[in-house]
C-alpha cells in the first residue's frame, strides 16, 4: 500500500548529496518498488556528489522500476537561486508532491558574547530562511490542486529545537524558528489537503558533526564514542513513511532518539 501511495510522485529532497537526504533519496526508491516510477529531485551545493548519487540510483533501482533522478545545483540560503529553482525545473519536474525541507547545519558551540557573526548567520540563512523560501516556492504548486490542494511539506527538524542545550544557542534557536513555522503553515492549511509534517531526529552521525567541528573529523568522531547514535537510514524511514500515509492522516509531528538519549541534552555514555 504504501508503494501505491508514492508511485508517480514528485518528491524534493534538500540537502541530497549526504547524510539523511542521501538516504531518504533511496528510502523513497526502495519503497516504491519493481514496477513503479517516481520522480527524485535531489539539491545540494555539491552537484559532483549529487551526480555520483544519481549513478548510484540508477545502478542499483534502473533495473526492475523507473527512478527518474535529476540533480540540481541549490544552496538554498541564497534566495535568488531559490527563486529561480522551480521554474529553472524540466516540466516533467515541476509538478511536486512531497518537499523535504532536509538542508541544515551547525556551526560552532561558541556561547554569548562569542558567537561569530558569520556563523549566525549562515545558520539562519540555512536552517531558517532557506527553508521557508523552499516552502514558498513550492507551496503554490500544492494549493493550485483541485480541492483546495494537497502535497507534502516534511520539515527537518532537531531534538535542538525543543530542548535548548549551553553551547547551542544559535543553532537550537534556528531549529525552534522551525518548529514554529511548521505549526503555524498548519493552521493555516488546516482547511486543505497539504500536510505539513515535522520530523526532529535526536543525535545521528553523519557529516553535520565534521561542519559544526570546521572540518575537524577527530573532534566529530569524538561525540559518538561509546555510544550508538541514529544512522541517516533510520531517520529516511520515518520520513518516507510519514509521506506513504492515507492522505487524511498526517504525522504531524515526530521526535526520534536513539536509545542512550532521553532529551536534547540528556544522554547515557556505556562504558568502553
Amino acid at each position: 500500500m504504501a508503494a501505491a501511495r508514492i508511485n508517480g510522485k514528485t518528491i524534493i529532497i534538500t540537502g541530497a548529496s549526504s547524510g539523511i537526504g542521501r538516504s531518504t533519496a533511496f528510502e523513497f526508491a526502495r519503497i516504491a518498488g519493481p514496477g513503479s516510477t517516481i520522480r527524485l529531485v535531489l539539491t545540494a551545493r555539491r552537484l559532483d556528489v549529487l551526480k555520483a548519487v544519481a549513478d548510484e540510483l540508477a545502478k542499483e533501482f534502473g533495473a526492475h522500476q523507473t527512478v527518474h533522478v535529476l540533480p540540481v545545483q541549490l544552496d538554498v540560503s541564497d534566495p535568488d537561486a531559490v527563486r529561480a529553482f522551480v521554474p529553472s525545473l524540466p516540466a516533467e519536474f515541476r509538478n511536486i508532491d512531497v518537499l523535504v525541507n532536509n538542508a541544515g547545519l551547525a556551526r560552532g558551540f561558541a556561547r554569548a558574547p562569542a558567537i561569530a557573526e558569520a556563523d549566525m548567520n549562515v545558520m539562519f540563512a540555512t536552517n531558517v530562511t532557506g527553508l521557508i523560501n523552499m516552502t514558498q516556492a513550492v507551496l503554490p504548486i500544492f494549493q493550485a490542486r483541485p480541492d483546495g490542494g494537497h502535497g507534502d511539506i516534511i520539515n527537518i527538524g532537531s531534538g535542538a529545537g525543543r530542548q535548548a542545550y549551553a553551547g547551542g544557542g544559535i543553532y537550537c534557536a534556528t531549529k525552534a524558528a522551525l518548529r514554529s513555522f511548521s505549526e503555524s503553515l498548519r493552521m493555516e492549511l488546516v482547511s486543505t489537503r497539504i500536510r505539513v509534517i515535522e520530523i526532529d531526529p535526536g543525535q545521528v552521525e553523519t557529516n553535520f558533526s565534521v561542519v559544526r567541528h570546521y572540518g575537524d573529523q577527530a573532534k566529530a568522531d569524538a561525540i559518538y564514542a561509546d555510544v550508538e547514535p541514529l544512522t541517516p537510514e533510520d531517520i529516511a524511514e520515518v520520513i518516507v513513511f510519514a509521506a506513504s500515509r492515507r492522505e487524511n492522516v498526517v504525522l504531524a509531528d515526530a521526535m526520534i532518539f536513539p536509545s542512550h538519549q532521553a532529551g536534547g541534552g540528556v544522554m547515557f555514555r556505556r562504558p568502553s
